[in-house]
């Protein structure tokens, strides 16, 4: 399993409150979860009025599909044109290999026990 999560910044020039800033962010985050589905919100500079970074993750069975939609998620974001973005930060992260290697499917995720 495969998690591809990146990390947008999005320069908000002439915004001066942080009503102003939730509305260009809630568009944002809705607009890109209802296409998606991926779990998206505001990570960084919550109380810094001209910038927002937001935070996206991605699961998929395969490295390519996760860099692709990775990559598929930030072009949507600039494609928005509600902010320039200003850096772009991205990691995929490889999960399971270790079970993968051991014959055991779950890996250290078997050794948890039901809770109820």
């Amino acid at each position: 399993m495969f998690v591809g999560v990146c990390r947008l910044a999005l320069s908000l020039p002439g915004v001066s409150s942080l009503k102003e800033k939730r509305s260009i962010v809630r568009k944002v985050v809705d607009r890109t979860r209802g296409r998606f589905n991926v779990a998206v919100a505001e990570v960084e500079a919550l109380d810094v009025h001209q910038r927002a970074v937001i935070g996206f993750a991605v699961l998929a069975n395969e490295a390519a599909h996760c860099d692709r939609m990775v990559e598929e998620i930030a072009s949507f974001v600039e494609r928005l044109k509600v902010a320039p973005i200003e850096w772009r930060k991205t990691q995929r992260l490889s999960v399971g290999d270790s079970a993968e290697v051991s014959g055991d499917p779950l890996g250290d995720w078997g050794a948890f026990e039901d809770a109820s």
